[in-house]
């Protein structure tokens, strides 16, 4: 008998050691059953959705309870050899052999996860064969909505997703990914002979999809902890629909990719510089390199917008410049503007490699997948994005505390307003503007407990007509201090930069004196990171394997920012106190973010004797007490620049 049911003695073999597995952990060692999952589940409607191609890994378990017992997680066998189960089961792998099981299975779907209600010996076959996917008959379950309940959320999207597309094999963990893939893959046409309109979607998951699925897996990135939809949908945000890559450069890339998710599943690899510690004295491989080295370093700068625009990219011009006259002799450097947020500006920066640029600099959050592609592309050269949300392997990350200088911007304003209400206009509520406008509120309030910070949201970078309209709007409420750009760009662009009184002409609110600005010295940073490169403290290029992931965030004590202000519109005493509160910041003896600290809504966010650490800064999604606004639903405004990979850390 033992010869009959050599196949179902392996797969019960695998079963049992699945479930003491399971039990030795004090689990339930048996499959899932959808009945008892459903309990407590308020269904709202059954959908017939035909016969649909079941990946078998999305199986998760069978209906009933007594069902249940015959198998182990795995969906392996355990009923004894000389059971008819046993016999039944070994028939149908017979079956599976000689002429392949046809009949379809019959299953419900409910967040996604299938459940059988007939044909779980031929599920448990095929997992035990290695099959990837079996047609079933589906009866799609849908729960009751539920705002509050993340999974339902999510599976709402995914439904959604799914009418579009016939797709139910991609699975995310965050509901607006559905949303992102959507809006990616919505106009794609497959490029084959094979492919129309009305299967482009099931070509797109065979094709592109487990493509990806089976080089993420034969790599290794099962082993990730996120799902391969995670992943894939990243890789497609870095690279786009692609068909026709090689094999070889699928890998590639793939392989590129698994080491960025790394680093996010291994935050002990970043190294987060708080402050100055580049090496600029030269070792003995800086001296090596510099005899070795008979042309300048060519260093490229990617701008988002342009000098006359823009206050931020004029900034990081003006950090150029001093880099191109402070070491002039060792080197060149190039700028390209106005590129577009997306992956579009992958051939400009890709001109600057083969111009020669060995050193990147992206200077807008915006650009950080065009960067990260042409970096996994190229990694001889070093790539560097202004940015301070994410971790990288490929691309380091630089920032500044912004915080620090908005935090004096608010002590002068608060100081000297005359009616305790101070206006703020804001951009879009992103991590530096949240924690610049929270910091200017507490510095108000440290000197003015009483003072109200009005909040206003242009939701763009640059309007001048947008500013002139919340201007209005501000001095209308009395507002006779304001807060805006932190760099004046060119006077024909805007009057309205730092910190400046309200003065009415023509009817129009309008900038009087200016009292004070938070000031960008972008050249400190690129000046002390290209010494470190001359001198060989850091490299220059960069490989998949070993070294730590280095990002930037520094903060006054760098002089990578500095705080300005008219020392004849200030009373001697602020004064003092400005520039005590400054060099405390300086030398780090004061933090900004220090409690007890409420918000709007009076709810305690920082307790006494605590202080708020880079992730919890970087992460704000709160206003503080004191400001008069709310923030803005950014749903429309969210970009499928976000990446799974490398999130704060």
């Amino acid at each position: 008998m033992s010869a009959d049911l050599i196949d179902y003695l392996n797969a019960r073999k695998q079963g049992l050691k699945e479930y003491a597995s399971y039990i030795s952990q004090g689990r339930n060692g048996y499959l899932p059953f959808l009945d008892g999952i459903l309990k407590n589940i308020d269904i709202v409607s059954e959908l017939d959705l035909g016969v649909v191609e079941i990946p078998l890994r999305k199986i998760r378990g069978t209906y009933t309870y007594l069902r249940s017992i015959s198998f182990a997680r795995n969906y392996m066998p355990l009923m004894e050899p000389d059971s008819e189960f046993a016999v039944k089961w070994q028939r149908v792998c017979n079956i599976q052999y000689n002429e392949g099981l046809r009949d379809p299975i019959k299953v419900y779907e409910y967040l996604n996860w299938f459940y059988v209600v007939e044909g779980n010996k031929r599920v448990s076959v095929l997992k035990y064969l290695d099959v990837y996917s079996f047609h079933g008959t589906v009866t799609r379950l849908v729960p009751k909505y539920d705002e509050n309940d993340k999974d339902i959320v999510r599976y709402y999207e995914f439904m959604d997703f799914n009418k579009k597309t016939g797709i139910n094999d991609i699975w995310l963990t965050d509901e607006k990914g559905y949303h992102e893939l959507w809006e990616i893959i919505k106009d794609y046409h497959p490029n084959t002979r094979y492919g129309d309109d009305t299967n482009r979607f099931k070509y797109f998951s065979s094709g592109v999809y487990n493509l990806f699925r089976n080089v993420f897996y034969e790599l290794g990135g099962d082993k990730l902890p996120m799902t391969t939809g995670d992943a894939f949908l990243d890789f497609l945000k870095i690279y786009g629909i692609k068909e026709e890559f090689s094999e070889e450069d699928l890998k590639d890339r793939i392989k590129r990719l698994i080491s960025e998710l790394q680093v996010k599943n291994e935050p002990e690899i970043v190294d987060v510089q708080q402050s100055p510690n580049l090496k600029l004295e030269k070792g003995l491989i800086g001296r090596l390199t510099q005899k070795t080295r008979t042309e300048k370093i060519k260093v490229g700068f990617a701008h988002a917008t342009d000098k006359k625009t823009s206050s931020w990219t004029y900034s990081h011009e003006l950090g150029r410049m001093h880099l191109q006259h402070i070491l002039r002799d060792s080197v060149e450097t190039e700028s390209v503007f106005n590129l577009p947020e997306s992956l579009d500006a992958v051939p400009q920066l890709q001109e600057l490699v083969d111009n020669g640029c060995r050193i990147i600099f992206t200077t807008s959050p915006s650009l950080i997948n065009a960067t990260l592609k042409v970096a996994m592309d190229n990694p001889e050269c070093n790539f560097l994005n202004c940015s301070c949300m994410h971790s990288f392997k490929h691309v380091n990350t630089y920032f500044g505390r912004i915080h620090e200088p908005r935090f004096l911007g608010g002590i002068v304003a608060g100081a000297l307003s005359q009616t305790g209400k101070l206006g703020y206009i804001a951009p879009f509520p992103v991590p530096d503007i949240l924690s610049g406008v929270n910091a200017f509120t507490l510095g108000a309030r440290m000197v003015n407990p009483r003072v109200q910070v009005y909040i206003k949201w242009m939701l763009r970078w640059n309007g001048r007509e947008e500013t002139r309209v919340l201007s209005n709007e501000l001095a209308q409420l009395g507002v006779d201090i304001i807060s805006h750009h932190n760099t004046l760009a060119n006077r024909q662009f805007s009057r309205d930069y730092g910190i400046y009184t309200v003065e009415w002409e023509d009817g129009q609110a309008v900038p009087g004196k200016y009292l004070a600005m938070p000031v960008w010295n972008w050249g400190i940073f690129y000046e002390k990171y290209l010494r470190s490169i001359l001198a060989g403290g850091t490299r220059l290029g960069d490989t998949l394997a070993g070294g730590r992931v280095r990002n930037y965030w520094w903060g006054m004590d760098s002089g990578l920012l500095d705080f300005f202000y008219n020392k004849q519109n200030m009373p001697l005493e602020t004064t003092k106190l400005i520039e005590f509160v400054k060099a405390s910041l300086i030398s780090q003896s004061y933090k900004v973010f220090s409690g007890p600290i409420y918000d709007i809504n009076k709810r305690l966010i920082v307790d006494e004797g605590e202080e708020l650490q880079r992730e919890q800064i970087l992460s704000m999604d709160w206003l503080v007490d004191g400001i008069i606004g709310d923030l803005p639903d950014m749903t429309e405004y969210r970009s499928a620049q976000d990446l799974s990979t490398g999130k704060i850390v």
